[in-house]
């Protein structure tokens, strides 16, 4: 069956095999319902998962013999590394997030954050590369990490930044809904082709094309 991003939580992960990479996508937590993927080198077989959201349960035994070389955290939202400790314990993974975000995950884990990133930096997964964003306005420090396969088009991995519908939750701040926006604006959709997939922190994904014609609307409602 083709790949549709459709999971729901207790449910089968779905794979989508890239020409370098392979991403397994699995929801965990019935109220949350937050996606965590995992992303495989198709060389090497190196993995990094993104976002150990619940469910180790659910996590481990996908992430199964080969282990992990690293775990990022998109953001510092408790329901987003749940499983961090658990996972990190046994699998020995490089925690990463973003600097901005990252004592805060530790204040609420308990586990350091190895490696701090921000714009530009790279999160390899074996022979393939993941591009950091910095996204701010959903919290401080929010990431989104790019893979642009060789032989095809961008896949993108919003956390909760950027969603089918709309930018992320600002809670009422009006500044952080403008720094939101603007950074989803500029650094994702000015920098992005229209074929880039993205997946996101919670639900099913979508393409950059198929939501930027509505960006100046989610400006203007301004949530």
């Amino acid at each position: 069956m083709s790949y549709t991003g459709e999971v729901t939580p207790g449910g089968a992960a779905d794979v989508r095999e890239l020409s370098t990479l392979t991403i397994t996508k699995v929801a965990v937590d019935d109220k949350m319902s937050n996606n965590c993927y995992l992303l495989r080198c198709n060389a090497t077989g190196d993995q990094v998962l993104i976002d150990a959201a619940d469910s180790p349960d659910t996590l481990l035994p996908l992430i199964g013999s080969a282990g992990l070389t690293s775990v990022v955290t998109t953001h510092q939202h408790w329901d987003h590394h749940r499983a961090l400790a658990a996972v990190r314990e046994a699998t020995g993974a490089i925690v990463v997030a973003g600097e901005p975000d990252a004592d805060a995950i530790t204040e609420q884990t308990g586990v350091p954050v190895d490696r701090r990133v921000s714009d530009g930096d790279v999160v390899n997964v074996g022979a393939c590369e993941l591009e950091v964003i910095r996204i701010t306005g959903h919290t401080p420090g929010s990431i989104c990490l790019v893979h642009r396969d060789p032989a095809g088009t961008a896949h993108l991995f919003t956390g909760d930044s950027l969603f089918p519908g709309g930018v992320g939750n600002t809670f009422g701040d009006a500044d952080a809904f403008v720094s939101l926006v603007n950074d989803v604006e500029a650094k994702i959709f000015g920098t992005l082709g229209d074929d880039t997939w993205f997946y996101p922190g919670h639900g099913n994904d979508s393409t950059l094309g198929e939501q930027r014609p509505h960006v100046a609307e989610w400006r203007e409602r301004g949530w």
